[in-house]
């Protein structure tokens, strides 16, 4: 590793781009106020797409320095911890140990990667890529854990599995979590059987048939986004005639 490929580096590098305008536009963003999914985040004030192209240039940060960026209080540093991890899982040349370092520094550290946005940018590549040939039984632990990052990260690892025409565990998983209590996993699960509905259609059809009357009513209407005007219509028609009981 190369003396610049250091978190300290990183975190220098990334306080170049802040900016107060930024920083404003971030806090109304991120609910991060008291008793909030966000509570105690704090910002630098750097837009994501500079965090992300930053991240391309320390992709070959070794897992030890990529974890003390997890360990940082502030949301930019950790995005791009977790932007590089992403990468490294994606670049074809990546060995196998490397991904296995990757997954396992990831759930790990689960504890720091606490907001919609950290687990996105990881968990496809990191956590799905990585369990694609492998058992998938520790999604499953995932979408029975009491933390809400947890339940996430095991439907939106799924969206590896779709891009390879395999949608049984986003079904499944998304089962799991149907009557989850969190907006944030409402929009995960519709969006993600929604994803999975454009590869096989019969299976979103057959899924909302079955749960459409009692899915929550943002789980509902990600998922039945792409339909056709008089299906939307008629699944929006059972959940409305459910709550009306």
């Amino acid at each position: 590793m190369t003396t610049t490929l250091t978190a300290d580096h990183f975190v220098e590098r990334l306080e170049e781009h802040r900016s107060e305008e930024e920083l404003q536009k971030i806090q109304r963003y991120f609910k991060s106020g008291a008793g909030e999914y966000g509570e105690g985040d704090t910002f630098l004030g750097v837009r994501m797409g500079q965090v992300f192209a930053l991240a391309k240039e320390f992709i070959d940060m070794e897992p030890d320095e990529v974890e003390r960026l997890l360990e940082s209080p502030i949301h930019e540093v950790r995005a791009g911890g977790l932007s590089i991890m992403d990468k490294q899982a994606r670049r074809r040349r990546t060995p196998e140990s490397r991904r296995q370092e990757l997954f396992d520094l990831y759930l790990r550290r689960i504890d720091r990667i606490n907001n919609w946005d950290l687990v996105d940018v990881a968990a496809p590549h990191v956590v799905g890529g990585y369990l694609f040939d492998k058992p998938r039984d520790i999604l499953y632990e995932l979408a029975r854990s009491s933390n809400i990052w947890e339940r996430r990260t095991a439907v939106v690892s799924t969206f590896y599995f779709i891009r390879h025409d395999q949608v049984d565990d986003t079904f499944r998983i998304a089962e799991i979590l149907l009557h989850d209590e969190e907006d944030l996993i409402h929009k995960a699960v519709g969006g993600w059987v929604r994803e999975a509905g454009r590869r096989q259609p019969d299976r979103l059809i057959a899924f909302l048939d079955e749960h459409a009357a009692t899915m929550p009513r943002t789980m509902l209407r990600y998922a039945i986004e792409h339909l056709d005007k008089e299906r939307r219509e008629h699944y929006r028609g059972l959940g409305k005639a459910q709550r009306g009981r």
